[in-house]
């Protein structure tokens, strides 16, 4: 009996009121943890708007870079597609000017009427053939007189002039042309060789 009613005395029940308030501070504690944890819903959605941000940007990005190349590539196709027919036409223009050189002036001056129409019927076809290719881009190299630049002019041979500046272009054998931002064909030239040094090249030596 001394047993039985200590289980069921004003002891248990300090004891299960004991428990029972230590449970409740527990699950009270669990659940402001578990709030706590939570995430703000608005912190939430500034998250998501700044990340959706982001790959817009990006994305506009990359869309503008696309129009650009393809604006660049559009622009290259328009300017160059005539680039092998131009080249041809170079050869032809070639071939009316060696035939205008190699009529002697005299020749030319003693001419009658039908020969000198001729002639200038030659020369107006080669300045029309050379100005319809300017319209499409085609432009002339200027060469003599101006400082070797492989990009643009092949040396054909070497020409002493102690009175020109080394690696100047003293004379043109065959006429280059450029298309664009691109050589169709370089020009053909004879260097200048034992003159001063040009000052690029006597800065270069300088620097050596």
């Amino acid at each position: 009996m001394t047993e039985e009613t200590n289980k069921n005395g004003p002891d248990a029940a300090a004891i299960d009121a004991e428990a029972t308030a230590t449970t409740e501070g527990q699950v009270a504690n669990e659940s402001e943890a578990a709030a706590a944890q939570e995430v703000d819903p608005i912190d939430a959605l500034k998250a998501e708007n700044a990340d959706l941000r982001d790959r817009f940007l990006r994305l506009a990005a990359e869309m503008d870079n696309l129009r650009r190349r393809t604006d660049r590539e559009v622009k290259d196709a328009k300017s160059y597609a005539v680039t092998g027919f131009a080249r041809d036409m170079l050869s032809v223009s070639d071939n009316l000017r060696r035939a205008i050189e190699t009529l002697p002036e005299d020749a030319r001056t003693a001419a009658d009427a039908t020969m000198t129409a001729l002639i200038e019927g030659v020369e107006m076809t080669e300045r029309g053939m050379l100005s319809t290719l300017e319209r499409h881009g085609v432009r002339k190299i200027d060469a003599e007189g101006q400082k070797f630049d492989p990009n643009f002019h092949q040396a054909m041979f070497e020409v002493p002039n102690p009175n020109v500046p080394n690696n100047t272009v003293v004379q043109v054998v065959q006429a280059g042309y450029a298309i664009g931002e691109r050589v169709l064909r370089p020009a053909m030239v004879g260097v200048a060789k034992g003159g001063p040094k040009t000052e690029t090249a006597a800065e270069d030596a300088a620097k050596a």
